[in-house]
Formats: C-alpha cells, sequence, structure tokens
C-alpha cells in the first residue's frame, strides 16, 4: 500500500519546467513535485503520495495524520525507522 503522508516543505526549486521542492518527512528529507500545489510556500506542510505533493495542510493537520499513521503502525512499512516521527517543525 502507499499512503499519502505529511511533510514540511524545506526548499522549493524550478527546474526544466517542473517545481520541485525538499520535503521533510521527521528528519528523512525526499524530492517531491510540487506542480499540483502552486501556492506553496517554504515552511508549508503538504500531503505527499507516490512523490507528488497533492494537498497543502496545516501544521496541526500534519501532525495527526503522523499520529494516526503511526498508532496504526503503517509508517514502518512506508518509511525508514528514524522517519517514523511526527514532522519536524525545524529545518
Amino acid at each position: 500500500m502507499c499512503l499519502a503522508i505529511p511533510g514540511k516543505v524545506v526548499e522549493i526549486s524550478d527546474g526544466g519546467g517542473l517545481r520541485t521542492g525538499r520535503v521533510n518527512f521527521g528528519g528523512t528529507i525526499s524530492q517531491a513535485c510540487l506542480d499540483y500545489v502552486p501556492e506553496v510556500q517554504v515552511g508549508d506542510y503538504v500531503i505527499v503520495h507516490v512523490g507528488f505533493a497533492i494537498s497543502k495542510v496545516d501544521r496541526e493537520e500534519a501532525e495527526r495524520t503522523y499520529r494516526a499513521l503511526e498508532s496504526m503502525g503503517l509508517l514502518e512499512r512506508e518509511m525508514p525507522p528514524s522517519a517514523a516521527e511526527a514532522p519536524e517543525e525545524s529545518s
């Protein structure tokens, strides 16, 4: 199963006609396409599914979603163990 997981946008770049960003998922940084959420800025939280940010969410919603996924044991399947924590507020 592939989940949509919340993360914090820490960097945005435009290259080759594609808007991408580095997203922090509880300490694990991954690239995501930001073309579907053009309003997103550095510091915003997004829901990412298969490498695409599909919606913007507030910090509280991101944390609630992380806790729910963690309580169901689903984060361990999708992410490395060190990333199965609440989204990082710093960085």
